[in-house]
């Protein structure tokens, strides 16, 4: 183990990406002392190792790659403690959720097995309607 949080603290962020929240959570389940979490946290974010927003968007950008919708982006970031403001932001530079919808529904032939997978993932029933329509139409 190393020897103090930020050494930790490092070592962890070394390992992957990772928030704020997800740290401090990591440093106390490893049994260090709340004032060493907060100062390791603390020195961390003064060195520039933290970056929560840019987690956010490489998180939500990742997640979009692969189709997942709005509603299950913003409920990793919110389980890795992202504020709901820095949550919005990275959707916000994340494909649009329609164009997700219509890139999955291709690729699994449209349809109902393309309709029920969307709803699975998460979107919207009004959204998984016009995408179906749209592509049978097509």
């Amino acid at each position: 183990m190393p020897q103090d949080a930020f050494e930790a603290l490092v070592a962890a962020l070394a390992r992957g990406d990772l928030t704020s929240a997800q740290l401090e959570q990591k440093l106390l389940k490893a049994g260090y002392d709340p004032d060493e979490c907060a100062d390791a946290l603390a020195r961390a974010d003064d060195d520039g190792y933290l970056d929560d927003a840019r987690v956010a968007v490489e998180r939500a950008r990742r997640l979009a790659e692969r189709d997942a919708s709005d509603e299950a982006i913003r409920a990793d970031l919110a389980s890795r403690g992202v504020p709901q403001g820095q949550i919005e932001l990275a959707l916000a530079q994340a494909a649009p959720e329609a164009e997700r919808a219509e890139r999955l529904a291709a690729r699994l032939g449209g349809g109902t097995r393309a309709a029920r997978a969307l709803l699975r993932k998460g979107y919207p029933e009004d959204l998984v309607e016009r995408t179906v329509r749209l592509e049978i139409a097509e």
